[in-house]
């Protein structure tokens, strides 16, 4: 898989995906991962990328021509092209997966109050925000969503099963409390049952937890 970031801040994107597994994914070729600066796609002699919204408010907006530029620079046939946003649809790990199965993926990196909307109709394929807040700019989304996708490369985990049993492998349950040793540590200790070699009632027992955790943490779910 090729990933290309674009974006105001290359560094920031790019310094998340630069260590740990991430970094093994890079060094054994399952992703090649590169990030580029809009302001090369800039035709202005100070490089300027954005201006004022049109109809007034607050902010600066991108400007369609460089964002134009870049993406169809950038761009090929098979590259699945994404905007990271607060506008976007929620990212979730269904996504990651589908993404994952990419062979391209071109990241556009939102800044300020956005890209304009022109840039949106013609050449996004889709919008994906990380959640509901706003961040200072979309390198650090851009981050969180390249990590997401990476890590369920095959061969990127060391273990294939982990990328299935986790939280979000099932997108209506949260993972089950997890342990390791010591067996006891400041007066608590590991649940017995996970000292029993029964695999059988361990399975049954981290399921019930699993529940009762997302009833807790996310009855959203």
């Amino acid at each position: 898989m090729r990933i290309d970031i674009l974006t105001l801040f290359p560094e920031i994107a790019l310094a998340p995906l630069s260590d740990s597994i991430i970094q093994r994914a890079r060094d054994a070729g399952l992703v090649d991962i590169h990030g580029h600066n809009l302001r090369d796609w800039s035709q202005d002699k100070h490089k300027r990328v954005d201006d004022s919204p049109c109809g007034g408010g607050p902010g600066m907006v991108l400007q369609p021509g460089p964002l134009h530029a870049a993406i169809t620079a950038l761009k090929k046939e098979s590259t699945r092209v994404v905007l990271m946003t607060p506008q976007g649809a929620p990212f979730k790990q269904a996504h990651a997966r589908r993404l994952s199965l990419e062979t391209h993926l071109l990241i556009v990196c939102g800044h300020y109050e956005g890209v304009d909307h022109r840039i949106v109709e013609s050449l996004i394929d889709e919008e994906i925000s990380i959640g509901d807040y706003v961040l200072t700019n979309g390198a650090i989304a851009a981050a969180v969503l390249c990590d997401a996708v990476i890590r369920l490369l095959p061969g990127a985990l060391g273990d294939a099963q982990s990328a299935i049993e986790e939280s979000f492998s099932d997108p209506n349950l949260l993972e089950a409390p997890c342990y390791t040793r010591p067996i006891e540590f400041d007066g608590m200790k590991v649940p017995e049952i996970l000292l029993s070699g029964n695999h059988a009632k361990i399975t049954e027992w981290r399921k019930q937890q699993a529940i009762a955790r997302t009833r807790q943490n996310r009855p959203d779910l």
